[in-house]
């Protein structure tokens, strides 16, 4: 018993001293100095604006680009070809890859979404910025409406009104309907429209946006573009509220010209796997092939193949030709659906040399900063075009809409390379050979081709565009072993690790099928 008390002894004379200070300094010691308790919600958008380009932030940029937007879509939408059936060229032929499916559902709810999640929050009542960096939350709500119609349009039902709430305690999130989330992601750019203001206080915004620096006349004209595209993929299934939300869009302002279009800069340094372009660096460090699909390669040579006169003035700025050859006549795309032996075959030459035979993706668009556009004013043109077409949202002058459209996708391509030019004359030459006719029975097909050929390199939208109105007319690919022979996949496989963890909400509210002939709600 001695020692006991003598042990209660010392530790009440440890007690002592502390008890003699206050309640504030006895909080203080609990804190390490050293820890991140806030963070500047600037630096997290900065890193949102990233992500949406290549993801960045999680440190993986090629990763997504290589295995979806290159690897499943570009083939998809048959602008890019191989004879490949691996990791980076399973879209040629439709074949089973799950980390092609996953992709974006993996680095989108773990990367993006969350730091979403935070810049609401600490803006948000009892957040660390509460009533701050309002311009910064109204461009968070563009960019979270496009990282989420993305992701519902390559799934279908997702996860939403609960997703990335893991630090709140949710770890198994139900599945929202992509009627509802699309319901939402309209009314969040309505939002971010009327709140984007340059009465607001700058807030450091103006150096955290490095698209648009901080420039709210552009980031408003963005929302309602993001919003115009929205409605009219909605269009076929909601014509209600595709018109309500057209009309908003178009009276709200959209973009006017290729200085409104969505660009993030990248750079070559300091890191690899954050700063530089991930899908240059699939075609550079991963040695994708770089070789072009005979259906784009024939849309660009026109219908005329023994003349010029007919040419698309993009033919030799997005190839480099082949084996030297630059001559516009001599181009030639491969067919998609070729494995090593069809394509002997095809070439009636063993051992075929694809570099030596197709016209390959000019060297000029591979540079390791070049800049990642996820919008521009070309798209928004043709949707205007065509809501011109359908008498949707007031949009009227279907004919001007589209050659501005055509004429804006021929002259976008400068931010690339500065040799990249295309004056107005080969603009005008190009329309002449290909008049639009405004209520014919070609217009919607031609808007519909000039905006698939406009997404050159944003394959993954160019795959919604085709989903939706069918055009181009694509010739599906068989294969032996493909995951949807002789079908062109309408829908991403949800990951397994998904519905393995998730497994009640995955059933109960996953888009069915869950395979590459599902469809989404709009695709109908």
């Amino acid at each position: 018993m001695k020692y006991i008390n003598k042990i209660v002894l010392c530790i009440l004379a440890l007690i002592a001293p502390l008890a003699a200070c206050d309640t504030e300094e006895l909080h203080d010691l609990n804190i390490n100095p050293q820890a991140l308790n806030e963070v500047n919600l600037n630096f997290v958008f900065s890193a949102v604006e990233l992500s949406a380009a290549t993801n960045g932030f999680s440190g993986d940029n090629w990763y997504l680009n290589g295995r979806t937007n290159l690897g499943y879509t570009a083939y998809f939408v048959q602008q890019m070809s191989s004879t490949g059936t691996g990791l980076n060229t399973a879209g040629d032929k439709y074949m089973d890859n799950d980390e092609g499916w996953t992709a974006p559902w993996e680095f989108w709810y773990g990367d993006m979404a969350k730091q979403m999640r935070i810049i609401f929050k600490e803006s948000g009542e009892g957040g660390f910025e509460e009533g701050r960096r309002k311009n910064t939350v109204a461009a968070t709500k563009v960019l979270w409406a496009l990282t989420f119609h993305r992701l519902t349009d390559f799934y279908g039902d997702i996860p939403y009104t609960e997703a990335a709430l893991g630090t709140e305690g949710t770890f198994s999130p139900k599945y929202d309907t992509q009627q509802s989330i699309y319901m939402d992601l309209l009314q969040k750019l309505s939002e971010a429209s009327s709140e984007l203001s340059t009465s607001n206080p700058d807030d450091g915004f103006s150096q955290a946006d490095f698209v648009y620096n901080g420039d709210v006349a552009k980031w408003k004209k963005f929302a309602n573009s993001l919003m115009l595209r929205l409605a009219m993929r909605i269009s076929n299934v909601d014509a209600t509220n595709a018109a309500k939300y057209a009309t908003q869009a178009i009276q709200g302002g959209v973009m006017t010209s290729n200085d409104d279009n969505f660009v993030v800069p990248m750079a070559t340094s300091p890191s690899v796997w954050v700063n530089q372009n991930g899908l240059v660096r699939q075609f550079v460090d991963g040695s994708h092939p770089r070789t072009l699909s005979k259906t784009f390669i024939d849309f660009l040579k026109g219908d005329n193949a023994a003349s010029t006169a007919d040419d698309d003035p993009r033919l030799m700025i997005i190839t480099s030709g082949f084996n030297g050859e630059t001559d516009p006549l001599l181009q030639e795309g491969m067919p998609n659906g070729l494995d090593g032996q069809t394509l002997d075959d095809y070439t009636g030459q063993p051992n075929t040399i694809q570099t030596e035979w197709f016209s390959q993706l000019n060297d000029k668009f591979l540079q390791l900063d070049e800049p990642y556009m996820l919008m521009n004013v070309a798209e928004v043109e043709f949707l205007l075009a065509e809501a011109a077409e359908r008498g949707i949202g007031g949009a009227t002058n279907a004919k001007t809409h589209y050659e501005n459209g055509v004429r804006a996708a021929m002259q976008m391509y400068p931010v690339y390379d500065a040799s990249f030019v295309v004056d107005d004359a080969a603009v005008d030459a190009y329309l002449a050979a290909h008049p639009y006719t405004a209520g014919s029975a070609n217009a919607l097909e031609m808007i519909g081709d000039q905006m698939w050929a406009s997404k050159f390199m944003n394959w993954w939208d160019s795959w919604s565009d085709w989903r939706r109105t069918g055009y181009p007319v694509l010739v599906p690919v068989t294969y032996p072993g493909s995951a949807s022979p002789g079908y062109i996949p309408t829908k991403l496989r949800i990951p397994a690790r998904e519905s393995a963890t998730n497994l009640e909400n995955y059933n109960a509210g996953a888009t069915k099928p869950d395979d590459p002939k599902g469809k989404v709600w709009w695709d109908n």
